[in-house]
Protein backbone atom coordinates (compact mmCIF):
# COMPACT_ATOMS: atom_id res chain seq x y z
CA UNK A 1 0.00 0.00 0.00
CA UNK A 2 1.46 3.20 -1.37
CA UNK A 3 -0.09 5.17 1.49
CA UNK A 4 1.91 3.34 4.32
CA UNK A 5 5.25 3.56 2.42
CA UNK A 6 7.71 6.69 2.46
CA UNK A 7 11.37 7.82 1.55
CA UNK A 8 13.19 6.34 4.85
CA UNK A 9 10.28 3.67 6.10
CA UNK A 10 7.20 2.16 5.49
CA UNK A 11 4.51 0.54 8.20
CA UNK A 12 3.04 -3.18 7.66
CA UNK A 13 0.54 -5.05 9.81
CA UNK A 14 1.99 -7.33 12.49
CA UNK A 15 3.42 -10.79 12.04
CA UNK A 16 3.43 -13.90 13.95
CA UNK A 17 7.56 -13.12 13.53
CA UNK A 18 7.00 -9.90 15.23
CA UNK A 19 6.65 -12.42 18.97
CA UNK A 20 9.94 -11.70 20.30
CA UNK A 21 9.95 -7.90 19.58
CA UNK A 22 6.28 -6.94 20.45
CA UNK A 23 7.26 -9.72 24.46
CA UNK A 24 10.42 -7.22 24.48
CA UNK A 25 8.32 -4.12 23.82
CA UNK A 26 5.60 -4.06 26.23
CA UNK A 27 7.65 -5.74 28.68
CA UNK A 28 9.94 -2.64 28.93
CA UNK A 29 9.38 -0.98 32.14
CA UNK A 30 11.00 2.23 31.12
CA UNK A 31 8.15 2.79 28.35
CA UNK A 32 5.21 1.55 31.16
CA UNK A 33 4.90 5.39 31.80
CA UNK A 34 3.67 6.05 28.09
CA UNK A 35 1.28 3.65 28.15
CA UNK A 36 -0.25 3.22 31.42
CA UNK A 37 1.08 -0.54 31.62
CA UNK A 38 1.04 -1.77 35.30
CA UNK A 39 2.00 -5.56 34.56
CA UNK A 40 4.14 -7.40 32.57
CA UNK A 41 2.98 -9.70 29.38
CA UNK A 42 3.53 -12.84 28.75
CA UNK A 43 4.18 -14.65 25.48
CA UNK A 44 0.87 -16.51 25.47
CA UNK A 45 -0.98 -13.62 25.54
CA UNK A 46 1.06 -11.58 22.92
CA UNK A 47 0.70 -14.89 20.78
CA UNK A 48 -2.87 -14.64 21.00
CA UNK A 49 -2.78 -10.98 20.17
CA UNK A 50 -0.56 -11.27 16.94
CA UNK A 51 -3.08 -14.30 15.98
CA UNK A 52 -5.69 -11.50 16.37
CA UNK A 53 -4.17 -8.69 14.87
CA UNK A 54 -5.75 -9.47 11.48
CA UNK A 55 -9.24 -8.31 12.61
CA UNK A 56 -10.36 -5.29 11.12
CA UNK A 57 -10.19 -1.42 13.00
CA UNK A 58 -14.21 -1.18 12.85
CA UNK A 59 -14.37 -4.38 15.01
CA UNK A 60 -11.28 -3.92 17.63
CA UNK A 61 -10.85 -0.26 17.72
CA UNK A 62 -7.52 -0.45 17.57
CA UNK A 63 -4.69 -0.75 14.63
CA UNK A 64 -1.15 -1.51 15.54
CA UNK A 65 1.40 -1.45 12.75
CA UNK A 66 5.32 -2.10 12.53
CA UNK A 67 7.24 0.59 11.72
CA UNK A 68 10.14 -0.61 9.39
CA UNK A 69 13.16 0.92 7.68
CA UNK A 70 13.71 0.48 3.91
CA UNK A 71 15.75 -2.22 4.71
CA UNK A 72 13.31 -4.23 6.77
CA UNK A 73 14.67 -3.38 10.30
CA UNK A 74 11.98 -3.21 12.55
CA UNK A 75 12.55 0.29 14.03
CA UNK A 76 9.19 0.31 16.06
CA UNK A 77 5.38 0.60 16.46
CA UNK A 78 2.66 2.80 15.79
CA UNK A 79 -0.83 2.58 17.02
CA UNK A 80 -4.10 3.89 16.42
CA UNK A 81 -6.20 3.22 19.37
CA UNK A 82 -9.64 3.79 20.48
CA UNK A 83 -10.96 4.25 17.13
CA UNK A 84 -14.29 6.11 17.29
CA UNK A 85 -15.77 5.74 13.53
CA UNK A 86 -19.28 7.43 15.08
CA UNK A 87 -17.27 10.81 15.49
CA UNK A 88 -14.47 10.32 12.83
CA UNK A 89 -11.21 9.58 15.53
CA UNK A 90 -8.51 7.79 16.99
CA UNK A 91 -5.84 8.48 19.18
CA UNK A 92 -2.05 7.36 18.10
CA UNK A 93 0.44 6.28 19.69
CA UNK A 94 4.45 6.04 18.57
CA UNK A 95 7.50 3.99 19.62
CA UNK A 96 10.58 3.83 18.18
CA UNK A 97 11.97 1.22 20.25
CA UNK A 98 16.38 0.99 20.34
CA UNK A 99 17.32 4.19 21.75
CA UNK A 100 20.04 4.66 18.37
CA UNK A 101 17.29 4.59 16.14
CA UNK A 102 15.45 7.62 18.00
CA UNK A 103 16.26 11.45 16.60
CA UNK A 104 16.77 10.26 12.73
CA UNK A 105 13.67 10.96 11.54
CA UNK A 106 11.80 7.84 11.64
CA UNK A 107 9.26 8.72 13.85
CA UNK A 108 8.32 11.89 12.22
CA UNK A 109 8.10 10.14 9.10
CA UNK A 110 5.96 7.16 10.53
CA UNK A 111 3.61 10.11 12.04
CA UNK A 112 3.04 11.95 8.56
CA UNK A 113 1.83 8.21 7.36
CA UNK A 114 -0.09 7.42 9.85
CA UNK A 115 -1.71 10.67 9.79
CA UNK A 116 -2.81 10.51 5.78
CA UNK A 117 -3.25 7.20 5.68
CA UNK A 118 -6.24 7.75 9.13
CA UNK A 119 -7.28 10.72 6.67
CA UNK A 120 -7.65 9.44 3.13
CA UNK A 121 -8.49 5.68 4.04
CA UNK A 122 -10.64 5.87 7.57
CA UNK A 123 -11.97 9.27 6.60
CA UNK A 124 -11.45 10.46 10.26
CA UNK A 125 -12.16 13.91 10.90
CA UNK A 126 -8.92 14.08 14.06
CA UNK A 127 -6.68 12.18 15.51
CA UNK A 128 -5.38 13.10 18.80
CA UNK A 129 -2.15 12.32 21.27
CA UNK A 130 -1.69 11.89 25.15
CA UNK A 131 1.61 12.96 26.11
CA UNK A 132 2.89 13.28 29.45
CA UNK A 133 4.42 16.74 30.76
CA UNK A 134 7.94 15.54 30.30
CA UNK A 135 8.03 13.84 27.06
CA UNK A 136 10.01 16.39 25.22
CA UNK A 137 10.79 14.97 22.81
CA UNK A 138 6.98 13.40 21.59
CA UNK A 139 5.59 17.07 21.94
CA UNK A 140 8.40 17.89 19.82
CA UNK A 141 7.04 15.11 17.28
CA UNK A 142 3.72 15.56 17.61
CA UNK A 143 3.63 19.94 17.04
CA UNK A 144 6.06 19.49 14.05
CA UNK A 145 3.30 17.30 12.53
CA UNK A 146 0.72 19.64 13.17
CA UNK A 147 -0.56 18.40 16.09
CA UNK A 148 -2.42 21.55 18.78
CA UNK A 149 -1.85 21.37 22.18
CA UNK A 150 -5.71 21.70 23.79
CA UNK A 151 -5.90 20.93 27.13
CA UNK A 152 -3.46 20.19 30.26
CA UNK A 153 -5.11 16.94 32.07
CA UNK A 154 -3.40 17.92 35.94
CA UNK A 155 -1.91 15.27 38.18
CA UNK A 156 -3.06 12.93 35.86
CA UNK A 157 -1.01 10.06 36.09
CA UNK A 158 0.80 8.96 39.06
CA UNK A 159 4.70 7.94 38.28
CA UNK A 160 7.17 6.82 40.89
CA UNK A 161 4.91 8.98 43.62
CA UNK A 162 4.69 12.08 41.83
CA UNK A 163 1.57 13.27 39.62
CA UNK A 164 2.34 14.42 36.43
CA UNK A 165 0.27 16.33 34.16
CA UNK A 166 -0.73 15.40 30.75
CA UNK A 167 -0.87 17.01 27.77
CA UNK A 168 -3.66 16.97 25.06
CA UNK A 169 -2.78 17.19 21.71
CA UNK A 170 -5.07 17.21 18.45
CA UNK A 171 -5.12 17.29 14.77
CA UNK A 172 -8.25 18.28 13.08
CA UNK A 173 -8.58 17.59 9.26
CA UNK A 174 -9.10 20.49 7.62
CA UNK A 175 -11.01 20.15 4.19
Amino acid sequence: MVTLKGENIYLRALEPEDLDFVYIVENDEQIWEMSSTQTPYSRFLIKEYLENSHKDIYEVKQLRLVICSNDHATLGLIDLFDFNPTHNRAGVGILIAEKENRGKGYGAEALELIVNYSFAHLHLHQLYANISEDNVTSIKLFENKGFNKVGVKKEWNLVKDIYKDEFLYQLVYVH
